[in-house]
């Protein structure tokens, strides 16, 4: 069943996307589940394909651990960025005051 609703799509419960993935393994066809269960059977065929990469038996896709890993990195990647670029502005910035207190104490 549906987990939550959002603006741009359904979110279905890990459980539920297993369950109709064990019913496709065994013998149902994802249309006549779509119909029954109210989702796509590009949805279900798209879980299916995932279920298998999982299991190592896939098209060579990366896994949900695999995809998750990759998130968690890109996310990291990105806050590295942010504060590598917010430690050369602050280098920059200190640089400047170094330079404007050199000249100040040379005027003593």
């Amino acid at each position: 069943m549906p987990k939550s609703k959002s603006k741009r799509a359904v979110r279905y419960t890990p459980e539920f996307r297993r369950q109709l993935v064990e019913l496709v393994n065994a013998g149902r066809k994802p249309s006549q589940l779509a119909r029954e269960f109210g989702c796509t059977s590009w949805t279900i065929s798209r879980w299916l394909q995932q279920s298998k990469r999982d299991a190592g038996l896939g098209d060579g896709g990366l896994t949900t651990d695999e995809r998750a890993q990759l998130v968690r990195l890109r996310r990291e990647n990105r806050q590295l960025r942010i504060e590598r670029e917010i430690l050369s502005k602050a280098a920059a910035w200190f640089a400047q005051g170094t330079v404007a207190n050199s000249k100040h104490s040379s005027d003593s």
